[in-house]
């Protein structure tokens, strides 16, 4: 058992009184038997304890044997402790709450131990996945944040208990899942934090202008342009980003985290104000200092200058890390979107039918150099923002990513 298996024993047959004939037994030798984890198993291991996840083993298996799989499998390290079922009784459920940490394997286990093992995590606000198969794994799969049920060997009683069916009854796929799960949700927080931006912007941009006295600075058809073409398209596809390098070596969010946590608040902040100064002194520029005898100059610098710089934006929002070409087009359908609403976006302020729809005015030269030179500014300032003020909040992303290049 030592050695994670189990052993018989052959013998020949004393007769037919066998129960009276026990000292004639005769060994004839051993047959050691053992059930080996699958391959991928220590790999996924490594990989959930890299992405800050505790692999704990349940086991009604002997304690010799469960221990020697979990260091075998990368469960069970030096300075762990490995308990029976009778020593957890042993235990009251603060104390079992205070060591839980410490403890990887739990062998000789009953039902109930499985649910005070559950609970126990929950108390140090851990989000606990349970795995289980049998009829005797219901509760504690109910009680866990996420059960986890086999799909192959699993009980139909297991599978309703469940939140989650494993349908090749593999460890290593749920660690595939959280890499999934991690990449939508940074995804959504990238949508969020590009859509509140620009929306803020638009209705301080709007307050502001009424408050200085300067009236409407876009029409209506201009702010469903930008809120449908220059946010919604290229929104949507910023939600359909590929996993960054680093993902899996991020500690997990915490439960009673908020979706503004870890600076996404700050950039928004930042952001916001970024595009509220940059447009409303492009206005000012354009209505009052190159073309103030132009009706319409102001209004059609202020919408380039938003609509296009909004999407440029989207780079710095796309990486935690630093921007670098192979995070600008490592997602190309993302970078055919925003070239492609660009041109639409030009194609208004520039054809004359179009411009007389949506109130827009030709500019000259000049002042098309000063919109394509305005542009950029959201992005650098966002750009350099997280580079130097922002280093606390990234560096676990950027100290993840060189662990990810490193291998």
């Amino acid at each position: 058992a030592g050695t994670g298996g189990w052993l018989s024993t052959i013998e020949t047959d004393p007769g037919e009184n066998w129960e009276t004939q026990l000292t004639a037994v005769q060994p004839l030798g051993l047959i050691g038997i053992i059930d080996p984890p699958r391959p991928e198993v220590p790999a996924a291991i490594r990989a959930a304890k890299q992405a800050g996840i505790t692999t704990v083993m349940i086991t009604g298996d002997h304690l010799g044997t469960a221990k020697a799989i979990a260091k075998d499998i990368g469960i069970l390290e030096s300075g762990q402790q490995a308990i029976t079922g009778h020593d957890l009784s042993q235990m009251s459920d603060e104390d079992l709450a205070a060591n839980i940490a410490d403890i990887r394997v739990f062998a000789r286990t009953t039902p109930s131990d499985k649910i005070r093992i559950v609970k126990a995590w929950q108390k140090q606000d851990a989000v606990v996945a349970m795995t289980g198969d049998g009829v005797n794994d219901a509760p504690a799969l109910k009680a866990a944040d996420v059960g986890i049920a086999m799909g192959i060997t699993g009980t139909d009683v297991a599978k309703n208990a469940a939140d989650m069916v494993l349908t090749d009854d593999n460890f290593a796929t749920i660690i595939d899942a959280v890499a999934q799960g991690r990449t939508v949700y940074q995804n959504i927080l990238k949508a969020v934090e590009f859509l509140i931006s620009v929306n803020f912007a638009q209705i301080f941009t709007m307050l502001l202008a009424v408050l200085v006295g300067w009236g409407a600075v876009m029409t209506p058809e201009q702010l469903l342009i930008v809120n449908v073409l220059a946010d919604g398209i290229p929104g949507f596809f910023l939600s359909r980003e590929l996993a960054e390098p680093g993902m899996m070596h991020l500690k997990p969010i915490p439960k009673a985290a908020s979706i503004f946590s870890n600076g996404l608040g700050k950039r928004v902040a930042v952001r916001t104000t970024t595009y509220v100064g940059l447009i409303l002194g492009i206005y000012f520029v354009g209505r009052f200092v190159v073309s103030p005898d132009v009706p319409g100059i102001g209004m059609t610098m202020l919408f380039l200058t938003l609509a296009i710089g909004s999407m440029l934006d989207i780079f710095p929002i796309k990486t935690r890390g630093r921007l670098n070409w192979s995070a600008m087009t490592v997602n190309p359908i993302l970078t055919g979107s925003l070239l492609l609403t660009m041109t639409v976006i030009v194609a208004l302020a520039t054809i004359a039918p179009l411009q007389q729809i949506f109130q827009l005015a030709p500019l000259t030269a000049g002042q098309w150099a000063i919109v394509l030179g305005a542009i950029w500014l959201p992005m650098l300032v966002v750009e350099t923002y997280k580079r130097r003020q922002h280093r606390h909040e990234l560096a676990p992303w950027r100290q993840a990513t060189l662990s990810d290049s490193a291998e």
